[in-house]
């Protein structure tokens, strides 16, 4: 969980006026009691009005709660479309974190813009079926490609044939139907660009750092270049 997710749901686990003890907030958010005793300070330190004390426990002043947030007409749409785009054709931890969006985003909008989040008429229905592989390998592709992690790929071109590549994932690109990533080949030393579903096998292969020339900001270079 990023760190603002987790400050983000503190303030929610708080906002229930009762005393939250950091062992609970830690074990809920599956953090150190040490990394909670941060979170708090720096909450307060923001001008969050959180009361209480290591070894006592926490709660929210009275009369806090957290603004709700304005959007255009235009922009609930972006957002509740994108989400349930994501539920319908993304990772499996994606489609989660969507449909999670989905219900804060009701949660704290206020009624007029709630009631346009609920009559976006912008839908998606997955034209066959994803399955779980595909979805958890969008999901760890994700994570390594945030993480700067090389993956070894077992890889069928459009002939069958199944080969063994070692790529620094750069991103993910979803064309409708198929999902692309987007990396840096090491055994080509060029950028390639490897069709989701086709990989058999994933594993990682330890970090990596930018390099110029090898960097996702280089390929839009190269392909610009190339048309």
């Amino acid at each position: 969980m990023r760190r603002a997710d987790r400050l983000f749901q503190i303030v929610q686990m708080l906002r229930g006026r009762r005393l939250v003890t950091a062992r609970q907030l830690a074990e809920a958010l599956e953090v150190s009691e040490r990394t909670i005793y941060r979170d708090i300070a720096d909450l307060q330190g923001s001008g969050v009005p959180v009361e209480g004390a290591a070894g006592y426990g926490y709660v929210m002043a009275e009369g806090f709660d957290l603004p709700p947030l304005m959007f255009t007409r235009d922009e609930v749409v972006a957002l509740v479309a994108g989400a349930r785009l994501i539920r319908a054709w993304g990772g499996a931890g994606m489609a989660r974190a969507a449909e999670e969006a989905l219900v804060k985003i009701d949660a704290v909008l206020p009624p007029d813009a709630r009631a346009r989040a609920g009559a976006v008429a912008v839908h998606a229905i997955p034209a066959g079926p994803i399955d779980d592989a595909t979805r958890d390998r969008l999901d760890r592709i994700e994570r390594a490609a945030e993480d700067r992690l090389r993956l070894t790929l077992d890889y069928a071109d459009a002939a069958g044939a199944v080969t063994a590549r070692t790529v620094r994932p750069l991103g993910i690109w979803f064309w409708g139907k198929v999902w692309t990533l987007i990396a840096w080949c090491e055994l080509r030393e060029d950028f390639r660009m490897f069709r989701v579903d086709r990989m058999t096998g994933l594993s990682e292969a330890g970090g990596f750092r930018d390099e110029r020339g090898k960097r996702l900001a280089d390929f839009f270079a190269t392909d610009a270049h190339r048309r």
